[in-house]
């Protein structure tokens, strides 16, 4: 792995950054910045401070321009922190240019993803995962890093002739880079392998945005404990757990959370995990209906399986945390009629937007778990008889 600390520490101090732009209007910065805080508390880290700049464009150099950083400086320096995190992508230079200036660790959004998904890594396959997005995000980011890489083994420890410091540590990321694909080709093999021997069960996948309660509605249809916690990417690796409902098997998978901004190189490397979601028959995505923005998380899960060519397929929205939602949207003194009303409206509207194929629950709550599970079954049912007509043993 990359010789150097993690890249947030327990109780560590940090100050967030972000920038208005055309491309992002100040709500949005604002809820970006929300989650880069949640991000912040998952990964160990306190949030002291948020700065916000409005800029046509970022600037090239430090991002915010040389009068917001200096603003940041000067805080950084009286209040004792330790880290400041921006909300988007920062270049090389960029990086290099704001630690000369705050004389503090300087990581971005990705930077920070990674960090969380190295932690939350416990199989071999995500671990080379994780470790080949890293090494494929420091790759352009080399001038800029505020350490250097392990020189270790395979020949690779000496500079050769005329070649500098930066070059010899450019040529050790990319053969870095270049075993890591071939470990995680053989072990996508063995996934394959394994996918395979399930046989002709339907497949049905739990995808959504992350901490949407997908582990727990995995436990709830499964019986099964799969960990669940209320932190972003709580599950990284796959699971996945053979169901019947009313004698007719099927696999339910659960796979790691969807977020925005979603580092490219990690999506590229999570492919493969992610392959338990192209191959699969039916996907329920779970959506927490109680995130005041639950509709553009439902945006970012429909981009992302587009990406993943799997945003045609069967779908079933499950609208989870409705006693959230209510406890929330309702005040004391409103009348239950009127209650009932707003709620039939919401329902309608969605009823209306998926073509019936919604259902809205409470998985803590264990509400209204019985017409997920019709719902669940009368798809899986349906695909059964179109893909084995003449074969009645799924059907007792």
């Amino acid at each position: 792995m990359i010789d150097k600390q993690q890249v947030v520490n327990k109780n560590e101090r940090a100050v967030l950054v972000g920038v208005i732009h055309k491309e992002q209007t100040e709500a949005q910065v604002k809820e970006y910045l929300d989650e880069l805080a949640f991000l912040a508390e998952t990964a160990g880290a306190e949030t002291v401070k948020r700065f916000t700049q409005k800029l046509a464009h970022p600037d090239r150099a430090t991002f915010v321009g040389k009068g917001k950083l200096e603003e940041i400086r000067v805080f950084v320096t009286s209040r004792n922190v330790d880290l400041v995190i921006f909300d988007d992508e920062l270049t090389g230079s960029q990086i290099s240019n704001i630690q000369k200036e705050l004389k503090i660790k300087v990581i971005d959004r990705s930077d920070l993803i990674l960090d969380i998904f190295a932690r939350r890594a416990r199989t071999a396959q995500a671990k080379v995962q994780v470790e080949l997005a890293q090494y494929q995000y420091i790759l352009p980011r080399l001038r800029g890093m505020w350490s250097h890489l392990e020189r270790q083994g395979g020949g690779i420890g000496s500079r050769g002739p005329g070649e500098t410091e930066i070059e010899t540590d450019r040529r050790i990321v990319k053969d870095k880079i270049a075993l890591l694909r071939r470990r995680l080709g053989e072990i996508d093999k063995q996934a394959l392998t394994q996918r395979k021997d399930r046989g002709e069960f339907i497949r049905v996948a739990l995808v959504g945005y992350t901490n949407v309660g997908k582990s727990t509605t995995m436990n709830l249809l499964s019986k099964s404990e799969v960990f669940a916690e209320n932190k972003l990417f709580a599950t990284l690796d796959t699971t996945t757990r053979k169901v019947v409902f009313e004698q007719t098997p099927f696999l339910l998978s659960d796979t790691v959370g969807f977020i925005r901004k979603l580092p490219h190189h990690l999506v590229e490397s999570f492919k493969s995990t992610l392959d338990e979601v192209r191959e699969s028959d039916i996907l329920l995505h779970v959506v927490d209906i109680s995130h005041p923005q639950y509709e553009d998380q439902i945006e970012v899960v429909n981009r992302t399986l587009q990406e993943l060519k799997a945003f045609e397929k069967p779908t079933v929205l499950i609208f989870n945390k409705m006693d959230l939602y209510e406890k929330n949207t309702f005040d004391e003194w409103l009348a239950d009629e009127v209650k009932q009303d707003i709620l039939a409206q919401l329902k309608q509207m969605w009823n209306d937007k998926s073509q019936g194929n919604c259902v809205f629950i409470s998985a803590t709550e264990r509400r209204n778990v019985e017409e997920l599970r019709a719902t669940i079954l009368e798809k899986v049912t349906q695909l059964y008889r179109e893909r084995y007509p003449y074969k009645s043993e799924f059907f007792f």
